[in-house]
């Protein structure tokens, strides 16, 4: 992978970082627990606590992929960076583009 590409592939990074802290905030919040002095229906109620749920495995998945992001910024000067781990070909650039943390080529992430 060239410079440019490399550089191309940080700022993206940076970017995704960003938008998923902003995405982390934001389903902290939604995930707040449910006062039950709220004057709610049981059936609303019951609609919040499963929208809850929804939330946090949401909340999950983001700082998930913050680490790996994370991870991917910190090792992307490594000479490695952008070699599947599996077959160690390069990963396609634009797979990296989509997917930074991306660890493995499409054919050995089946």
């Amino acid at each position: 992978m060239n410079k440019e590409d490399l550089n191309h592939v940080e700022e993206k990074i940076v970017e995704e970082i960003s938008k998923t802290e902003a995405s982390i905030l934001h389903y902290k919040e939604l995930t707040k627990p449910i006062a039950p002095e709220n004057a709610i229906g049981r059936i609303s109620r019951m609609d919040a606590i499963n929208n809850k749920s929804v939330n946090e495995a949401a909340l999950k998945q983001a700082e998930q992929k913050l680490k790996n992001l994370n991870v991917a910024l910190s090792n992307i000067n490594d000479v490695d960076f952008g070699l599947c781990f599996k077959c160690h070909n390069q990963i396609p650039i634009g797979r990296i583009l989509l997917m930074p943390h991306a660890r493995y080529c499409v054919n050995c992430a089946r």
